[in-house]
């Protein structure tokens, strides 16, 4: 699965960042962080049911 969860405490999430790493999201919803990196080329999709997060969609390919 491509989704890690983000440990938090405190109402503060903790993301380690090296330069020179892959852009990635962070999707927050209900108490639970995931963070997912982004495809070289495609689409991410946040898809919402209700004010929820419902899933997270990936879209890849590649130039020919």
């Amino acid at each position: 699965m491509r989704l890690k969860d983000i440990p938090f405490e405190k109402g503060k999430l903790n993301v380690d960042i090296e330069k020179g790493e892959k852009p990635f999201v962070v999707v927050y919803c209900q108490g639970e962080a995931k963070l997912t990196y982004l495809p070289e080329h495609g689409e991410t999709k946040v898809i919402t049911h209700q004010g929820r997060v419902k899933r997270i969609k990936f879209d890849e390919g590649e130039e020919f």
